[in-house]
């Protein structure tokens, strides 16, 4: 039996969600349910499980089981960068130590599985862009980030422009930026409207969907699962858990797994003066060169209004729990990083801040296997929820039902993550090295 310590516990709204408005309600479990494979969570992982798993046999009954509402998680709380480069956080410049020529791959199989389920379940096209980012460098060791990462990937052949001051400021309106690099092959999500529409599509196509439903106990009887919530109970022959970081409530990777909050906020709909004394494109994303700094995104009508959104922060909670005091801090943190890139709109008052919770493993690998009898995970993403979540769906989804395929042989050769230092040692020297690192990054 499996006893669930941690629920998530998250600090202001999901505001690519908000924006959007009032979402489908799917209602909570209540009473006894059978089905051949449940998935607890609902967000990019849990979705794409769903739907490889209605791709390889359509006959299957699917019940996905979420703590929140659809697209309330970390989902509708990520900056919405669907990256196909290597993009290693740990990184000075991104550029990753393992086998990138393979992560490229597997990255763009991830795109092009999400540009799918955008046409098959008529998922408005504005919430999946392929627009492409930029690296946005504001100092000159950030610029040498930017000029040695393009020759790393010249030497990918991938592709990669460098822009200077000027294009810097033809686009995003600031002149904080003295240079950048663009690549054209991320995909900017909006990521509330995207989950939410994937979520309506699977529900058309027979998904059952559970919401406000935490589950607190775990059962097996043989190969079969009971899965318990406040409400009700889903017996299933198999589960599969894609709960990110929340895999260590469920028993499994037991201090190795980091448990990190970023934090952002968002302008509200800037109105015709703002927008004529901001300039500028009306959609762009730049990541900042230093993983540490700044990633600040702009957006129009079509995913949510026009509006600016900033985020940076970072502080590590072994317990899962940001607090309304981290939100605080970072959102003072970022008002001032937003007037100092957009002295032209200085002083404009955020509408939205919030945390979002994402898990680093000190080696880099998922949790993506058999955890145990007819227990299939797909977690620990690394910061890249919308890619590598979308690729632990998929490989925890063909591990259960016994299927090969490129991306499950990936994630079952990877080593387990790597032990971390004891709990208060973590907690405090982590924090104490995060801080640093954003003082070094504080102008990217």
């Amino acid at each position: 039996m499996i006893k669930v310590t941690h629920k998530p516990a998250l600090v202001g709204p999901a505001a690519w969600t908000h924006i959007l408005g009032p979402q489908r309600s799917y209602g909570a479990l209540d009473g006894n349910h059978t089905c051949d494979v449940t998935i607890i969570g609902g967000g990019f992982a849990g979705l794409s499980a769903a739907r490889r798993l209605l791709e390889l046999d359509p006959n299957l009954s699917i019940a996905i089981v979420d703590a929140l509402t659809i697209g309330q998680g970390s989902a509708g709380r990520n900056s919405g960068f669907m990256i196909d480069l290597p993009h290693d956080l740990a990184s000075e410049d991104y550029a990753g130590a393992g086998d990138d020529r393979a992560t490229i791959d597997l990255n763009r199989q991830a795109i092009e599985f999400a540009a799918r389920a955008v046409q098959d379940y008529e998922i408005d096209p504005n919430y999946f862009d392929r627009a492409g980012k930029i690296n946005g460098a504001a100092t000159v060791a950030a610029h040498h980030h930017n000029v040695t990462y393009a020759q790393h990937l010249t030497t990918l052949g991938e592709k990669s422009d460098l822009l200077d001051r000027q294009q810097m400021h033809e686009i995003t309106g600031s002149r904080h930026y003295i240079g950048g690099l663009y690549s054209p092959g991320t995909v900017m999500l909006q990521p509330g409207g995207y989950v939410c529409g994937l979520a309506r599509g699977l529900h058309r196509n027979g998904l059952r969907i559970y919401e406000q439903s935490p589950v607190v106990a775990m059962t097996r009887h043989g190969s079969a699962w009971d899965i318990e919530t406040p409400k009700g109970r889903l017996h299933s022959d198999r589960v599969i858990l894609t709960v990110n970081g929340h895999l260590e409530s469920f028993g499994f990777a037991k201090r190795r797994l980091m448990q990190l909050f970023l934090f952002a906020v968002m302008t509200p709909k800037l109105d015709a003066d703002a927008l004529a004394r901001l300039g500028g494109h009306s959609r762009w994303g730049i990541t900042p060169s230093d993983p540490m700094g700044t990633t600040v995104r702009r957006i129009d009508t079509g995913q949510g209004g026009n509006r600016i959104v900033t985020r940076t922060c970072a502080a590590l909670r072994p317990n899962m729990a940001a607090s309304p005091k981290d939100v605080t801090r970072a959102a003072a943190v970022m008002q001032a990083k937003f007037d100092e890139r957009f002295p032209q709109l200085k002083g404009m008052k955020m509408e939205h801040s919030w945390s979002g919770h994402l898990c680093l493993t000190r080696n880099g690998v998922a949790v993506a296997r058999e955890v145990e009898q007819g227990l299939f995970a797909g977690c620990v993403q690394n910061g890249l929820g919308t890619a590598r979540g979308t690729l632990t769906g998929i490989a925890a989804a063909e591990t259960a039902l016994g299927y090969a395929s490129d991306i499950t042989k990936y994630f079952q050769a990877e080593a387990p993550p790597s032990k971390l230092a004891p709990s208060p040692l973590l907690h405090i020297g982590g924090n104490t090295v995060l801080r640093y690192k954003e003082w070094r990054a504080r102008r990217d």
